[in-house]
């Protein structure tokens, strides 16, 4: 069931994504050569405590940390660990929080240093096709026309959209229906209407669709251990068209 949020609400859901978007920028600039992710996640988890948020992740259906890492061909839910970023690595930094009853979520991928030209590539065409979605999110748009756009600049970068993991509505609840795959014809699906709330998530790989979960029950990575970028916002639909609350001003 979708649920369409009056106009209080929405600033509400804004409230928590404005922390989430200031969280996001803080580890942004941790992201050198020789920090860990564990270093990072520590960093998500004290920020939030500062900015008296719950960080959405922990505990949320078993996930131990508070901050998802995911590096080079880790697609999502990568877990914060020892490992020691090098330079011309890439990760995704996804981190949700909980705040006065309702939640934000939004990711980035950074380089890790000076990266390859063919990474930062990766980066920017993923980072794109995000806002090439975020521009179907319309009312009066199919649900499948923010899927096509996102698919649309993937593929014409000669790259792939992730298949088996897609975005989906936010809330009271982190994950809300609809699901929204980042593959899909134009004018099919659900209708999009003023009041819903979106996480339009595009998880893009280097080379193939398919992915695998690791033995730890969470880090999912790329089949042929290419490249793999992820970028969210949270995004409202209003009579005026898309409005993307995990975003500074």
């Amino acid at each position: 069931m979708v649920i369409l949020k009056q106009t209080a609400e929405i600033e509400k859901i804004r409230a928590s994504n404005r922390v989430v978007a200031e969280v996001l920028k803080e580890l942004k600039k941790a992201v050198i050569p020789g920090i860990t992710t564990r270093e990072l996640d520590r960093l998500a988890e004290s920020l939030s405590v500062s900015k008296k948020v719950r960080p959405a992740f922990k505990g949320y259906k078993g996930y131990p940390f508070s901050l998802c890492t995911s590096v080079n061909e880790e697609v999502v839910h990568g877990l914060p660990s020892d490992r020691v970023l090098i330079e011309g690595d890439i990760i995704s930094l996804d981190f949700g929080a909980l705040y006065a009853g309702f939640y934000g979520d939004a990711a980035i991928t950074v380089p890790v240093g000076k990266i390859a030209g063919s990474a930062a590539r990766l980066l920017q065409t993923t980072e794109s096709s995000l806002y090439a979605g975020i521009k179907a999110a319309r009312a009066g748009n199919r649900l499948g026309d923010i899927s096509f756009a996102v698919q649309s600049v993937v593929e014409a970068a000669g790259y792939s959209v992730v298949r088996d993991f897609v975005g989906h509505g936010i809330g009271r609840s982190l994950h809300e229906d609809p699901q929204i795959p980042n593959h899909g014809v134009r004018g099919r699906g659900i209708e999009l209407k003023v009041g819903m709330v979106l996480a339009i998530e595009p998880m893009v790989n280097a080379g193939t669709y398919k992915v695998i979960v690791k033995p730890d029950g969470w880090t999912v990575v790329t089949e042929d251990a290419g490249l793999s970028a992820h970028f969210e916002h949270s995004v409202a639909i209003t009579e005026a068209g898309p409005v993307i609350l995990s975003q500074l001003q």
